[in-house]
């Protein structure tokens, strides 16, 4: 049996000798050998600061690897293995322990200084290729917390979830479809509607799932752990129910963010709507601000008001808020173990029209570090109060970004999200650098199964579909999340999809009735109601 332990700096010498007769195993000559010595050489007084891990194999040490740096951006400096034990799954053993390790440090990514004779060793064990650089991205401490335990069981409860708050659904709940996309292959999803089975092969295809089920009832599942995509009382008990309502409502999450304000964050000021004659001279003196009912989901119950705005008796009784001039739109996401520890997951930008969510890209360099480290502390606050009130699982805080470069946070969403799943899919796709999801994509057309199907196998090999079930809406939509390297090849990639499904209302773009008589066509409105 192999095991792996921490170096100690009294091996420093024996281990540094391993490392030259690991390298010469690949043919090298001594005069190569000899110029690599000291590069290659491991000193006492770096086996510690190097987290230097070694493999030993009946009391014998067979391997040595090294996790270099500071997070959040690491390097396997060394990977050697005695050239008798190369070849008996020594290698990989020490590379799945220094990703952990680079994992428990806090590593995003790890570059691996290879010798060309490894590159197909690290490749196989799933490092990418970039450029001249091998990288890969250990599995984050959150997604060891998500996804812990027996195979979810994913429930897309979206509508049950939305109505405690007295939101009521106006059509099918295509929105659900995003729970499958929430962790790693389930053991089953359950759904509020069926879906047609290409959807099923065309997620299992693109994320190398194989024989996913979905059902409409809890009841017909496959045994398994069930994750909603929010709690009720199905879920949880009275208690937790408290705390998810408490902190859903606009009004105490500003409370708490209040309570909570650091340097970096604003707080808006937020009152009670009052008198709408009063709110109207507001208004007219030239300001904006932003009407919020106390729930609300995606943007809705919030209303961004200025003078001429009609309609303000449907909000008698909403909170008025300052008027944030956003630069962009912030959101931190985070679990909460069922130890009751929070792990943060990343911070993303939101894809905002007005003040309904419409996507979310996520991964490194989207926003400045100073941006994202505030986010996060901020975000990580919420959640120990989230945590000591008894709430485990996922939740997010969203922000917008004000113009003096300081983070306001809107609300706290206490269950899965769109940039949930997001994050789950940079996940389950070997944290490839970024993933954006497109929640509403308009179709040119309304489309069957089969036609559906067709139109979406010319998509582009780095696009899942996400909401397939609204493709036969009066106004059909698809939901999208596109991987990428770059947000050039996101933007290029999310552009020939529009354009694809653009294309498929010009087919139609002609017709005409076949004679007088015929019936009358009217066009039909591309807008929700």
């Amino acid at each position: 049996m192999t095991t792996v332990r921490a170096g100690r700096p009294d091996e420093a010498e024996a281990l540094s000798a391993l490392i030259l007769r690991s390298k010469a195993h690949w043919g090298y000559d001594r005069a190569h050998l000899d110029a690599c010595r000291e590069v290659l050489r491991l000193r006492a007084d770096e086996v510690t600061a190097r987290r230097t891990l070694v493999a030993e194999r009946g009391g014998t040490v067979v391997g040595v690897a090294t996790v270099d740096g500071e997070p959040p951006h690491g390097t396997i400096g060394l990977l050697f293995v005695e050239p008798d034990a190369i070849g008996s799954g020594v290698g990989r053993l020490l590379y799945r322990h220094v990703l952990d390790e680079a994992a428990r440090v806090g590593f995003d990514e790890v570059t691996i200084e290879s010798d060309p004779h490894a590159v197909g060793f690290y490749a196989a064990m799933g490092a990418w290729q970039d450029g001249r650089r091998l990288v890969a991205y250990p599995e984050p401490a959150w997604s060891t917390a998500w996804n812990a335990g027996a195979p979810m069981v994913r429930v897309g409860n979206v509508a049950e979830f939305n109505g405690q708050f007295g939101a009521r659904s106006r059509g099918p709940d295509h929105y659900s479809c995003l729970v499958a996309f929430c962790g790693r292959r389930p053991a089953a999803i359950v759904l509020p509607q069926p879906v047609d089975e290409w959807w099923v092969r065309h997620v299992e295809t693109v994320l190398g799932w194989e024989n996913l089920r979905v059902s409409t009832a809890l009841s017909e599942a496959p045994a398994g752990r069930p994750v909603p995509w929010g709690l009720t009382a199905a879920f949880a008990s009275t208690q937790v129910l408290a705390t998810v309502r408490r902190y859903e409502s606009k009004r105490n999450a500003h409370e708490l963010f209040r309570a909570l304000a650091r340097p970096g964050i604003v707080v808006p000021a937020q009152r009670p709507m009052g008198s709408r004659r009063a709110l109207a001279r507001e208004l007219a003196a030239g300001g904006r601000v932003v009407l919020k009912r106390e729930y609300g989901v995606g943007g809705s119950g919030t209303l961004v008001v200025s003078a001429g705005t009609g309609g303000l008796r449907r909000w008698a009784g909403s909170l008025v808020e300052e008027y944030v001039d956003a630069v962009d739109n912030p959101t931190f996401d985070a679990v909460v173990d069922a130890d009751g520890r929070v792990h943060p997951v990343g911070v993303g930008v939101m894809e905002v029209v007005g003040t309904g969510y419409r996507g979310v890209t996520v991964g490194p360099g989207l926003l400045p570090d100073h941006l994202v480290a505030a986010a996060t502390a901020f975000g990580l606050d919420v959640g120990r109060v989230l945590a000591a009130e008894g709430y485990r699982g996922w939740y997010d805080v969203d922000f917008v970004t004000a113009r003096d470069g300081r983070l306001a946070p809107v609300e706290i969403n206490i269950r899965l999200t769109g940039p949930a799943a997001a994050f789950n899919l940079r996940d389950v796709l070997d944290r490839r650098p970024l993933v954006r999801t497109v929640d509403w994509m308009p179709l040119g057309a309304r489309l069957p199964p089969a036609a559906l199907r067709d139109h979406v196998a010319r998509f582009p090999g780095n696009v899942v579909v996400t909401i397939p079930t609204a493709a036969f809406d009066p106004a059909p939509y698809l939901g999208v999340a596109i991987s990428g390297r770059t947000r050039r090849e996101l933007d290029d990639t999310e552009a020939a999809v529009r354009a694809a499904n653009a294309d498929l209302g010009a087919m139609f773009a002609d017709l005409t009735p076949a004679s007088r008589r015929g019936p009358r066509w009217r066009r039909r409105s591309s807008g929700t109601r």
